[in-house]
């Protein structure tokens, strides 16, 4: 897969989005020193190349409600293909599962999931374990504090490694 050569518009385009999503075409082009029709070809670029996948909304869930957010660690019982499968296809299925990451080092995923409360929680792990999803272990770490949700740093990641 060859990677959609990018310059520093196109970064700032994806910055600026990445923060402001509705934000207006005009505003975004004078944001990124661009008149409107090229800022919208080149966004109409970045979206049809996938660089941008879709656009949300950031909700205050302590506003919507209480919630709580926790983030676990599985280890799976079996490291075949058919495991791993078996319970990527479980953990999609469960609406409370926000994210979910395969990793490596000591454990298999990592999970993020925003429901209710703790009960909840612990009535949907329950719910896993009951359905042989492969879950050998888990770990569950409650967030108590926000300290910082941002954007990744687009123009750290595109730019080149000095060579050494």
């Amino acid at each position: 897969m060859s990677r959609l050569p990018l310059d520093d518009r196109d970064i700032a385009i994806l910055t600026v989005l990445s923060r402001e999503g509705r934000i207006a075409k005009t505003a975004l082009a004078e944001r990124v020193n661009l008149s409107p029709t090229p800022c919208w070809e080149r966004l109409r670029k970045l979206e049809r190349a996938g660089l941008i996948r879709g656009y949300r909304t950031d909700v205050s869930l302590a506003q919507l409600g209480p919630h709580v957010i926790v983030f676990v660690t599985v280890e799976l019982e079996s490291h075949r293909a058919e495991s791993f499968q078996a319970f990527e296809r479980a953990v999609a299925g469960q609406e409370e599962v926000v994210s979910c990451w395969a990793i490596g080092g000591g454990y298999d995923y990592l999970l993020q999931i925003v429901t209710r409360d703790v009960a909840s929680y612990q009535a949907l792990i329950e719910r896993m374990l009951a359905t042989r999803t492969g879950m050998k272990r888990y770990f569950t770490y409650i967030v108590t504090k926000e300290v910082k949700d941002a954007a990744p740093p687009f123009a750290l990641l595109h730019r080149k490694p000095p060579k050494v």
